[in-house]
């Protein structure tokens, strides 16, 4: 897993579809719901730290982003 299309195509294994408008709101939910997955135990814990790290990275990424302008 490398990309934020990796974590979209895992989370929509489990029927999860995240799009509010919002690339930060969008990013933050996907974490939400992989929080779920992951405590519910349908995701290994390798797979969940590195979904959870591509998120953060591009969490911070956009918030940056945001304050640029």
């Amino acid at each position: 897993m490398e990309t934020i299309f990796d974590v979209q195509q895992l989370l929509k294994r489990y029927g999860v579809f995240v799009y509010i408008g919002n690339r930060v709101a969008d990013l933050q939910l996907m974490e939400l719901e992989l929080k779920e997955l992951y405590q519910s135990q349908l995701i290994e814990p390798k797979e969940y730290q590195m979904a959870l790290l591509i998120l953060r990275q591009h969490i911070a990424i956009e918030k940056e982003k945001e304050q640029g302008k």
